[in-house]
């Protein structure tokens, strides 16, 4: 158990984690708070060339200690074109901001949970379309940090080298 009264489980790495939802137009980005707690949105980027060095510099602005790629895969477990165009990208992400560490972790309905929180919140369509990327980012970005609170490990996989380990 981690340390406090117990309720959030195992301790987690002290450091801001960045998540980054790679879509095809637009990149949603979110950050945690240094403990680890909690994950909130944080920018939007337009996706194309200068994209990985914006993800840099947002990386270095809020000295984050790791970051988070969603991986889209299909609902039945399965890796499609998304899946292959994230991994395309966490490579190169990996190989620019070396030495943090890149994971790459399953964003299965990240999207879908996004829009459904937004609604629910009383934003309206069009603005949710602007918000959307990061706030699923944000959902993926939660979900890494919970993982890693109840066991103790980091989600997902560690993109090493240019490579998936």
């Amino acid at each position: 158990m981690g340390t406090g009264d117990g309720w959030l489980g195992t301790d987690v790495r002290h450091g801001v984690r960045l998540g980054i939802d790679v879509g095809t137009v637009r990149i949603g980005v979110a950050r945690s708070d240094p403990g680890g707690l909690l994950a909130s949105p944080l920018d939007t980027v337009r996706r194309g060339t200068g994209d990985v060095a914006e993800l840099a510099r947002l990386v270095a602005e809020n000295e984050a200690m790791e970051v988070v790629v969603g991986l889209a895969v299909g609902l039945a477990g399965r890796e499609g074109r998304s899946a292959a165009d994230g991994r395309a990208f966490a490579s190169a992400l990996a190989a620019r901001l070396a030495p943090v560490p890149v994971r790459l972790v399953d964003e299965r309905l990240t999207t879908v949970l996004a829009h459904a929180a937004l609604q629910q919140s009383g934003v309206g369509s069009r603005d949710r379309r602007q918000a959307v990327d990061k706030a699923a980012a944000a959902v993926l970005l939660q979900g890494a940090l919970d993982a890693e609170r109840s066991t103790g490990e980091p989600a997902g996989q560690l993109v090493a080298g240019g490579a998936t380990t």
